[in-house]
């Protein structure tokens, strides 16, 4: 699905092709779409086709049918498994390739100092805001848990038992070892072997991406002469792996049904209540965050009131509403900021650059609430310092998350590896995804245009709108 537009080189540098401006929407761009049937479409019929069929067969046959078993361990299962490992393969050239390109493109902060930390502070602050929000939404709504006790025990069986066991584990072992808190957290995020971290069967996430940004800051420190070949290397992995992901895209459709039709099937109309819970508890979350936290933001920071300021936003609002798409909608957001809110130029064109790369808060929320509800769904009751560890993922993994069809799907799959859920259970979302997607697109943007505003007013700016 779609997220972010990658990037961030400052103006002047050679673009590179995580920021290249799109003029349709991602989601079209599979190779050989039928006309007039986007890829999300035909995506949604295949969950409504899966999704009807194995409530049929539930209902008319029962779960324990040995006919209906046969189909679901013979024909759907390995259709969705096939889809699911080919995704699962492109996971670390595709999340590494990204990261490292995303913050080497955002070198231009260490040249405009003050402007750039300022921006990276209040994206970062904003980025775990959101998460905090997500996580809070996920537990208290439970969105996982609104299912009967059969279907859980069933979908715990299936596929949450092998979770809980690495998890004991897991904790026993750092209990039995007794290591220090702080040697913990080193030996947490960073690797003694990178190249062991993502050779394992589960690859470790944080490693990856610690190793990740250390590459992408150390690239920012050299000469462009220096470090354009790597850069050049990753670019060229980048677009293979999305060339990849453009083929397995294909298979969606048809392993959205499949996968849909072994979970309905098996677990009957409970799987669907749980999932319109979920997609309650992201759209309550992503609420909250646009006329809750930004509305203090703009108000408090920018001073401007909230009211004004999204009136004054809607036309950006609605454009990545609609197109789902930041990079389509980055030529709105700039002419708009700058005609509507008054940010000069050079602050506008810097922040919501840096922004579209830095500032993912509706992504971040989503990818909390997904993981979460997921995990519930698994039977997985993830402690707090293991939520914490999914938060501090989906902050920096918003800077690997690839603009591509589908671009957060391998990173969600990732951390449920990571957790040891089943990722199978991914394919529950993929149909409603179309409009979350919608919804934290224009959640994302609205939050570059904040941030702009933020630090136009710290800098001396007059705000059109503002109170002075």
């Amino acid at each position: 699905m779609i997220e972010r537009n990658r990037g961030g080189a400052g103006a002047g540098d050679e673009p590179n092709p995580l920021e290249r401006e799109l003029t349709t929407d991602l989601d079209d761009r599979t190779p050989d779409a039928p006309k007039g049937m986007p890829l999300h479409t035909r995506i949604f019929i295949g969950l409504v086709v899966g999704a009807g069929a194995g409530l049929i067969a539930n209902v008319a046959l029962g779960p324990e049918n040995p006919q209906l078993s046969w189909v679901i361990a013979n024909i759907t299962g390995p259709i969705g498994a096939l889809f699911l490992r080919l995704l699962i393969m492109m996971v670390i050239p595709l999340v590494f390739s990204a990261l490292v390109v995303g913050v080497a493109g955002v070198g231009d902060i260490r040249r405009l100092g003050r402007v750039g930390a300022k921006t990276l502070g209040y994206t970062l602050v904003l980025s775990f805001i959101s998460v905090v929000i997500g996580l809070t939404m996920a537990n208290t709504i439970r969105p996982g848990e609104r299912i009967s006790r059969e279907t859980a025990a069933a979908l715990e069986t299936r596929f949450g038992s092998e979770a809980a066991n690495r998890v004991e584990a897991a904790s026993g072992t750092l209990e039995a070892a007794k290591t220090p808190a702080l040697t913990q957290v080193i030996e947490t995020l960073i690797p003694a072997n990178p190249f062991a971290a993502v050779s394992a069967p589960t690859p470790n996430l944080l490693h990856l991406m610690f190793f990740a940004l250390v590459l992408g800051i150390a690239a920012t420190l050299l000469s462009p002469d220096a470090a354009s070949p790597f850069l050049r290397l990753l670019e060229a992995l980048y677009e293979i792996s999305v060339k990849v992901i453009d083929g397995i895209m294909k298979l969606a459709p048809y392993a959205v049904a499949a996968l849909i039709f072994s979970n309905t099937a098996g677990f009957g109309l409970d799987m669907m209540v749980a999932l319109a819970w979920y997609m309650l508890a992201v759209l309550l979350g992503l609420g909250l965050h646009m006329f809750g936290v930004y509305s203090l933001s703009v108000a408090l920071l920018s001073r401007i009131s909230p009211v004004e300021f999204f009136r004054r936003i809607k036309t950006v609002m609605l454009t990545a509403f609609s197109t789902s798409s930041s990079n389509a909608t980055l030529p709105t957001a700039l002419r708009v900021t700058e005609e509507n809110l008054g940010v000069p130029k050079e602050i506008n064109s810097f922040v919501l650059t840096v922004g579209a790369t830095a500032n993912q808060n509706g992504t971040a929320l989503y990818e909390g609430v997904t993981v979460l509800f997921l995990a519930q769904l698994a039977g997985v009751d993830l402690s707090l310092g293991q939520q914490l560890t999914v938060a501090y993922l989906a902050i920096i993994g918003g800077i690997g998350t690839a603009g591509v069809p589908a671009g957060s799907l391998p990173f969600v799959i990732l951390v449920l590896a990571t957790i040891g859920v089943n990722p199978a259970l991914v394919a529950i979302i993929f149909g409603v995804d179309r409009l979350l997607d919608m919804c934290r697109t224009a959640l994302n943007v609205a939050g570059d245009i904040t941030a702009a505003t933020f630090v136009a007013r710290s800098e001396g700016y007059r705000i059109r709108g503002g109170w002075g």
